[in-house]
């Protein structure tokens, strides 16, 4: 199975330690400061409350103070008169002070900062929570959370540091690397004779693979959050899973005994282990038939709450795989898969273009349409203005017009675009080189492409192998490589990125690579360590995490994840999409 026992593996760190501190400084902020008896989830209507102060938790957002706004200016109506507190997470942004001096409040209300950055979701994921980090960066430049994601990594350097080494790729990584850097120097740590738990640090952009975050995920824990949609490390199940009248929140981590067996398996292993555990469950439970009283009453004490547990979460999981079957059938997804599969080896790519015209047709899911469509551009280097003009109508006519802001949106990205201008500039940019200085190159270079963004993905894969060629079939109940994930399809280019770096201790022979991804790629100072940090700006899905998993286990090391969220291709083409299908 793909969750072997670890070769090897160095303990993980405690990161209990950051939910602690951001805990304890909350309930300063919320009880010593404010005297908060009451607490309220903010939503879109009045709040009902006889205090004579309102305190606001909230996300430094426009819609956040113009709910706040609404409250304070229902109050003014009604002659009443409160004090009124705005406590920002993680911090607060100057937008936020412009919306508020608009809605005319600005003077009503005094504010304070909670700097919870990290939110520890298991004992190897943390995630920022940040899911407009994607949109905000990538699609519209604003750079504003990357000085937050700097501070993230200056609180974790001063508690699991120093980091020795790191790696980085990307234009956002490097933002982040150059803000940290200067933090540290404006706000110095001692961590002489600290011994680093964490050793290697390795940021990485979304926009470097938008590849593996378009493919449909297979291991189980990315199924449950492609059909379920996981939320800060829990699931709501609902009746077709639970085989009752009500839904049940479930949190997934390494706690439950069944799910962490499970959760980086493929789908198709999964109901056989499942299987199994329930036999093995039973056998447990028979084994009551014929104790004495004094052995009962060691296993009512000992063993039955515990099996009790394990058994509903048995129940819960098997539901789960029984609800992902049904939808999947329904949407014919070994199709689906077989088409994806076609993209990224780029065979029979007429049939896929049929495929993705008929699924248009069906009207299946904009959101699935879409990602085909995405991934189809980005396997091909775009497509041809005859077949982007055609389903690009199809597309408008089955799921609307409004969705012409989506498709610029796509084309801005890299993930949806016409051949023509990216060969052009290609060609522009050949001439120039030859003509100009490297160094003037180079900035031509970034020019022209934040013009046409190209994905260069079958360079990129014949470089790195990222499509295995092994004979005869690929075992997934003992996979041989972190392709695995993809039911050995395509190894992920962000995971194959960190395996090669980490394996030559730099970007040394990777030249022709980082040039097709278009370079800012860096690495600093040296060091030894087993725990690699590794950064997600922009998102981070379940079948990275799986995959990277499987390396660390393979190579004796042990891999940490921070990302801005987590993330799946509908999580990240919904960011791009103005008018919600």
């Amino acid at each position: 199975m793909a969750s072997a026992g670890l070769r090897d593996a160095p303990q993980l760190p405690d990161f209990g330690l950051l939910k602690r501190l951001a805990r304890d400084q909350l309930v300063y902020l919320l009880e010593q400061q404010h005297e908060v008896d009451k607490l309220y989830k903010v939503e879109n209507k009045p709040a009902y409350s006889t205090s004579d102060q309102l305190c606001f938790l909230v996300r430094p957002r426009i819609k956040n103070m113009k709910y706040v706004a609404n409250i304070v200016n229902a109050d003014k109506a009604a002659g009443r008169t409160r004090k009124y507190k705005i406590i920002f997470s993680p911090q607060k942004f100057y937008t936020c002070e412009m919306v508020l001096e608009e809605e005319g409040i600005y003077g009503d209300v005094t504010w304070d900062e909670w700097s919870f950055y990290l939110l520890p979701l298991d004992e190897d994921i943390i995630s920022m929570e940040l899911p407009e980090f994607f949109r905000d960066y990538f699609l519209e430049g604003d750079q504003r959370w990357i000085g937050t994601v700097g501070q993230a990594l200056h609180l974790l350097n001063s508690l699991f540091g120093p980091f020795t080494r790191t790696y980085g790729m990307g234009q956002g990584a490097k933002m982040v690397h150059e803000l940290w850097h200067e933090i540290e120097e404006d706000s110095p740590v001692d961590t002489v004779g600290q011994k680093p738990e964490i050793g290697h640090i390795f940021l990485l952009d979304r926009d470097v693979d938008y590849v593996t975050a378009l493919c449909s995920q297979v291991v189980y824990e990315g199924l449950v959050d492609d059909t379920f949609r996981i939320k800060c490390g829990s699931v709501d199940f609902g009746p077709d899973v639970t085989s009752s009248d009500r839904s049940i929140k479930v949190l997934l981590n390494a706690q439950d005994k069944v799910f962490s067996q499970i959760r980086n398996e493929h789908f198709s292993s999964v109901f056989g282990f499942l299987s199994q555990k329930a036999r093995n469950l039973q056998a447990q439970y028979d084994r009551r038939r014929g104790m004495d009283i004094k052995q009962m009453k060691t296993f009512v004490s000992q063993e039955l709450k515990g099996l009790k547990q394990e058994h509903r979460l048995l129940s819960l999981h098997i539901g789960a795989c029984e609800c992902i079957m049904k939808k999947k059938t329904k949407q014919d997804f070994q199709e689906l898969l077989k088409t994806e599969h076609a993209l990224l080896e780029g065979f029979d790519i007429r049939e896929s273009v049929s495929f993705i015209e008929e699924h248009i047709d069906r009207q299946v899911s904009p959101i699935d349409s879409l990602r085909l469509l995405c991934l189809l551009s980005i396997t091909e280097n775009g497509l041809a203005p005859k077949d982007y003009r055609s389903l690009k109508t199809q597309y408008l006519q089955s799921y609307g017009p409004e969705h012409l802001l989506t498709f610029h949106n796509l084309k801005h990205l890299g993930l949806l675009t016409e051949q023509a201008p990216g060969e052009t500039l290609t060609a522009v940019e050949s001439k120039v080189s030859k003509l100009v200085t490297d160094r003037t190159a180079g900035k031509l270079s970034d020019a022209f492409s934040s013009l046409g963004r190209k994905s260069n993905f079958r360079g990129i894969s014949k470089k790195l192998g990222l499509i295995p060629r092994g004979d005869g079939e690929y075992d997934l109940k003992v996979p041989r490589d972190m392709a695995y994930v993809f039911s050995g399809a395509y190894v992920p280019l962000s995971c194959k990125l960190i395996e090669q770096v980490l394996e030559r201790k730099s970007w040394l022979g990777l030249e022709e690579v980082t040039r097709l991804l278009g370079g800012n790629e860096f690495v600093t100072e040296l060091g030894k360590a087993r725990i690699v940090l590794v950064v997600f700006l922009g998102g981070c899905t379940f079948s990275e995490i799986s995959a990277l998993r499987f390396l660390g286990r393979e190579k004796g090391l042990r891999f940490v994840f921070l990302t801005t969220a987590l993330t799946n291709s509908a999580r990240l083409l919904e960011s791009t999409i103005e008018a919600k299908a």
